[in-house]
């Protein structure tokens, strides 16, 4: 499972201030998603890899305890077999101004009343573009990290089917070589459209393929006990 995919794929499809989502069972979640495929009757979750980075405790201290509450909840409670971790990156970057437009791709703001651009003449620059320097906190890893982890299990032969929970088309290699060896299914975590790149043929390779999307409903009824153990869900999740 890609954890950074996941989060925010989830955070669209519930919303960033509604709570009852965020404390999820993914070894839960796993064993109803597969448990719905008839094409892969008797079905059992045997490893459930969780691929994410660790939010920056100076940068978010309150983000950070709230995730470290999490990853130990899922140890303790035995919903992820191994959590793998990348890293988050911060860089100042520079990019031009945009918009989203109706389709949500970006649309370069020009100039326009009350903010112009003109010439040494004091003509005006129609065709100017506003540059802007932003903060840019990014996680690194998780996308490689459950490329490395499905290939190792297929390959491996530890597995007879694989779950992938990601949107990300960086996934489309490893995803098409697993289809070769095993059954494959891919379920979109957002309410995007599935990425072009982890598209497939049902059959093709060991066949049984399947793809599916996440619903607010698959993750709000998908959640840890609180408490696990010691630890109590964030306020707020």
């Amino acid at each position: 499972m890609d954890g950074f995919n996941l989060y925010y794929g989830a955070r669209g499809l519930c919303g960033r201030g509604t709570p009852g989502w965020r404390w999820l069972d993914l070894r839960g979640l796993a064993t109803d998603l597969i448990g719905r495929r008839t094409s892969w009757p008797g079905a059992q979750v045997e490893r459930v890899i969780y691929c994410t980075a660790r939010i920056d405790g100076a940068a978010n201290p309150s983000g950070h305890a709230d995730q470290d509450v999490y990853l130990k909840a899922l140890v303790a409670a035995g919903s992820v077999d191994h959590i793998e971790y990348g890293t988050y990156v911060a860089r100042v970057k520079t990019a031009p101004l945009a918009v989203k437009d109706p389709q949500g791709r970006p649309r370069l703001v020009g100039p326009a009343w009350p903010v112009m651009v003109q010439d040494g003449h004091g003509g005006p620059v129609s065709g100017a573009v506003f540059m802007v320097s932003y903060a840019n906190r990014e996680e690194k890893g998780s996308d490689v990290n459950v490329a490395a982890h499905l290939l190792i299990d297929v390959l491996g032969g530890a597995v007879d089917g694989a779950l992938v929970i990601s949107n990300d088309s960086d996934l489309r290699f490893p995803a098409e070589q697993a289809r070769l060896h095993v059954p494959v299914g891919v379920v979109n975590p957002s309410r995007n459209y599935l990425a072009g790149d982890l598209r497939g043929v049902a059959t093709a390779g060991a066949g049984r393929h399947w793809w599916a999307r996440l619903t607010a409903t698959d993750l709000k009824n998908h959640q840890l006990p609180d408490p696990v153990g010691k630890y109590r869900r964030p306020q707020g999740w």
